[in-house]
């Protein structure tokens, strides 16, 4: 079992933009998931949130259709790849806690959020129909692209986060 939580907000500087923490220690047991933290993604030019990444840890069934990684950009926003550049400069804080591997899952027709998975570098794994019982964890979605980010290289922790 994991437990998280930070001494002060840490921020994440980005291309562009910085990573806020937003939460951290958030645990959802219908979910599955274990631990996990958001970050708002704000712009260097703003002061306000283009929108934010989650990383969700742990491993159930809940999570093979809702994935270790969330993001949303919101409209306005969109089209700077923000998403993908916030989960890039998440993976070296994931490799630190440990992680080989995520799970990125989205609707197969949103098209931005498929773009998004192929700028990682992701693997599409499957296209997969989710499961009625798992269909309010999803939003009600029926299928999900299941896409894998394989981690690598160097670490990185953030200071004051506890394993």
């Amino acid at each position: 079992m994991f437990r998280r939580f930070f001494t002060e907000k840490p921020e994440l500087m980005g291309e562009g933009f910085t990573l806020r923490l937003a939460a951290s220690g958030q645990r959802d047991k219908e979910s599955g998931i274990e631990a996990g933290f958001t970050f708002d993604i704000i712009p260097h030019n703003s002061r306000r949130s283009a929108g934010y990444v989650s990383v969700r840890l742990g491993e159930s069934p809940e999570l093979y259709y809702l994935g270790h990684i969330g993001y949303r950009v919101y409209e306005g926003y969109r089209g700077h790849a923000y998403a993908a550049r916030a989960v890039e400069r998440l993976v070296p804080v994931m490799r630190g806690l440990g992680l080989r591997s995520v799970v990125i899952t989205t609707d197969p027709d949103n098209v931005p959020s498929r773009k998004t998975c192929e700028r990682l570098g992701c693997v599409l794994e499957r296209v997969t129909r989710v499961p009625p019982k798992y269909q309010p964890v999803c939003m009600m979605s029926k299928e999900k692209c299941r896409y894998i980010l394989l981690l690598g290289g160097p670490k990185e922790t953030l200071e004051g986060l506890e394993i």
